[in-house]
């Protein structure tokens, strides 16, 4: 009689703790090879999930954009508009109907300007 295949039973309970969960993604052959590449130039050489794990620490460590850049696009586009508005003007109005003018049309109608979704409230 041939001797009956045993299967080996599941583990019972929680996982050992300490242990961080496994996360896998899907990498091109490209990036794989640039990652191994990069780990070959460390000086441990770390092994292809160490090395993972590390550049991914790195881009984490990385500064957002700030927004700055975003303030000076701002003003640069209020300043284009505002030299366009001088250029268009009426020139027989008086200084203060052309100052309130341009700041109406830089700004927009009042009956819009709560509307607007992409511009953040005013204080």
């Amino acid at each position: 009689m041939a001797k009956s295949v045993t299967a080996k039973p599941g583990k019972r309970g929680r996982p050992a703790t300490g242990k961080d969960p496994l996360m896998g993604f899907r990498a091109s052959s490209v990036i794989r090879a640039r990652i191994v590449r990069w780990a070959e130039t460390q000086p441990d050489k770390p092994t292809l999930s160490e090395a993972i794990r590390r550049l991914v620490e790195i881009g984490l460590r990385v500064k957002a954009p700030t927004k700055g850049d975003n303030e000076s696009k701002k003003n640069r586009a209020k300043e284009l508009a505002g030299t366009a508005i001088d250029k268009m003007s009426d020139t027989t109005a008086s200084p203060d109907d052309k100052v309130s003018r341009k700041g109406q049309l830089i700004k927009g109608p009042e009956e819009f300007r709560e509307a607007r979704v992409d511009r953040t409230k005013r204080k």
